[in-house]
């Protein structure tokens, strides 16, 4: 007995020894079938970012006659970060996106609320509006760029309804005028994205306990403290996804703003991605648009982080 009871003790003893030892085997094995994998992310990442800064402290362009990593001879330090910080043009194409930004996102946020919450409720014929509602994001931003270019036209349907609702003769040139490109241009943004919004949206209204809101009813809440009490804490983390979406998705706006305007009237519709492809383009200024894109790059990424620390303060306030 007194054997067994040693063997059984020195078996005890090693099964954890065994387990960690098993663990660790796991953990090299892992780490060892997923290096090839992690290296060439690490590749793809890191590589064009590196590239990216090295040009952005040189002059050098296509034109230049050089390979890319011969651009030292033309180095120039932080020119291009000085040059920038004075470009009266990278400003104001800076502004007009903060501009459509402002506008777009909170209208998206706010019709793609509204819509999820008539949404949530069954009412007839909802699997069809449900469809009819997701189409606009599911047309091909350029294409859209293309109807609201047809649209918007002096000679094109809007003036049309305009006309009829009216009596008179309405030739409006929304695309020709600096202020109504710029909310023709935000009038299609709002069009195609807010049905993102409200899908999100709807996720995360669906996902809103049940009990809760049932017990509120029966405590005397009306439909508008429930709202404000129980469903929009509970969706915070899915707004705050939700926004910083369409905020980063909106930085970036491109298709649709170039094939409607160009940029134009002027520099009236340049948005900060559209700057970039003209300097990219037309004026072959590389080692100044890496300049750009790094900053621009920096500042997504402060915005990303500040979002994800909103998100995980929600989540430590909601649990």
């Amino acid at each position: 007995m007194s054997a067994l009871t040693a063997s059984e003790a020195a078996m005890a003893e090693s099964t954890p020894q065994t387990a960690t030892s098993t663990r660790d085997e796991a953990a090299r094995l892992g780490f060892r079938l997923t290096l090839p994998a992690q290296i060439l992310v690490l590749f793809i990442a890191v590589f064009p970012l590196l590239m990216q800064l090295y040009i952005s402290l040189t002059d050098w362009s296509p034109l230049s006659g050089l390979n890319w990593w011969s651009a030292w001879e033309l180095w120039n330090g932080f020119a291009n970060y000085s040059d920038l910080a004075s470009d009266n043009r990278f400003w104001g194409a800076l502004w007009r996106t903060a501009v459509v930004m402002v506008v777009c996102v909170p209208a998206e946020f706010l019709l793609g609320l509204a819509l999820a919450t008539l949404f949530a409720d069954d009412f007839p014929g909802k699997r069809f509006f449900y469809s009819i509602l997701l189409m606009p994001m599911m047309v091909v931003p350029a294409v859209a760029g293309y109807m609201f270019f047809m649209l918007f036209q002096s000679g094109g349907p809007l003036n049309d309804i305009l006309s009829t609702l009216t009596g008179t003769r309405v030739a409006i040139a929304w695309l020709s005028d600096p202020t109504l490109a710029l909310i023709a241009v935000m009038i299609a943004d709002i069009w195609q994205w807010t049905p993102l919004m409200f899908l999100i949206l709807l996720a995360g209204l669906v996902g809103v306990p049940q009990d809760q809101i049932k017990a509120a009813t029966l405590l005397g809440a009306n439909p508008w403290q429930r709202f404000t009490t129980i469903v929009l804490p509970k969706m915070k983390t899915i707004i705050i996804i939700a926004l910083a979406i369409r905020v980063i998705e909106n930085f970036k706006i491109f298709d649709t703003l170039y094939i409607m305007t160009g940029g134009g009237p002027g520099v009236a519709t340049e948005t900060i991605s559209v700057y970039i492809y003209k300097v990219t383009t037309q004026d072959l200024i590389w080692g100044y648009v890496a300049a750009i894109a790094l900053a621009i790059l920096i500042v997504l990424s402060i915005a990303t982080v500040f979002a994800m620390k909103r998100m995980a303060a929600a989540r430590e306030v909601r649990a």
